[in-house]
């Protein structure tokens, strides 16, 4: 008899859990810009010469400056990197979606005020462009890929993070990534890590080791402080992926 193919079981129960702050991932994470940023890079490596597969292989959770200096480091500049990104929202913003629970989980934090900031390895202007175009809640703490002096996997992005947020280094923080790269960001970064299944596959994700996993942001609901007596962000994490 052969063996049946594993089929994996977004089963857990729901569990509650308390954090300083939350730092969220932004495309693939808040955004899902997948259709828009293959038609980007085509757009980019038709320019340069160098076949669009190849870019995109490696390009996601990476700053393009990054991606630039490997491929034609003329373009590793942040003008032209700014300016190509800012323009992905304007040409592309109908081939975005948000991920599913992202609008309201991000407008519950910012209702309650909890302290909560997008850390991204995309610039500032393609960050606040999906933010415009997707009509989505400002956060009002950002790190972009300019703020860094190395990308993700680098924890750089997210101790500035925590830094933003007037947390300590050793604070107990949650970061939310789709990407192998930000996962391994986030937990050298000392902070708790929910990965969403939204890009990459689950054997990618689970070598990373994050601490919970789910399909999307409708397994992750912010607990509101009624009394107004919680220090901490309550976070409620349900249907997390059961190991076989």
């Amino acid at each position: 008899m052969p063996l049946r193919e594993y089929e994996p079981a977004f089963t857990g129960q729901p569990q509650t859990h308390s954090f300083a702050g939350v730092l969220f991932d932004m495309d693939g994470t808040i955004v899902d810009s997948t259709d828009a940023i293959v038609k980007h890079w085509t757009k980019i490596g038709k320019e340069i010469g160098v076949d669009p597969a190849v870019i995109l292989q490696t390009s996601h959770g990476r700053r393009s400056i990054d991606t630039f200096q490997v491929l034609d480091p003329s373009k590793a500049n942040w003008e032209y990197v700014s300016h190509v990104e800012g323009l992905v929202p304007k040409e592309f913003g109908r081939d975005a979606v948000d991920v599913p629970g992202a609008r309201d989980l991000l407008s519950a934090l910012e209702e309650s005020q909890a302290p909560w900031a997008i850390v991204t390895s995309g610039t500032r202007a393609l960050c606040t462009g999906w933010l415009e175009v997707m009509g989505l809640v400002h956060p009002r703490h950002l790190v972009v890929a300019e703020d860094v002096s190395v990308g993700k996997p680098d924890p750089e992005c997210y101790q500035l993070g925590k830094q933003r947020l007037g947390l300590s280094a050793n604070a107990d923080v949650v970061v939310i990534e789709d990407s192998p790269a930000g996962i391994k960001a986030g937990k050298a970064a000392g902070c708790k890590v929910i990965a969403l299944a939204t890009t990459h596959s689950l054997a990618q994700i689970c070598e990373q080791s994050p601490d919970w996993i789910v399909r999307d942001l409708r397994s992750v609901n912010h607990i509101k402080d009624e009394a107004g007596t919680m220090e901490k962000v309550m976070l409620e994490v349900s249907n997390t992926l059961i190991a076989p």
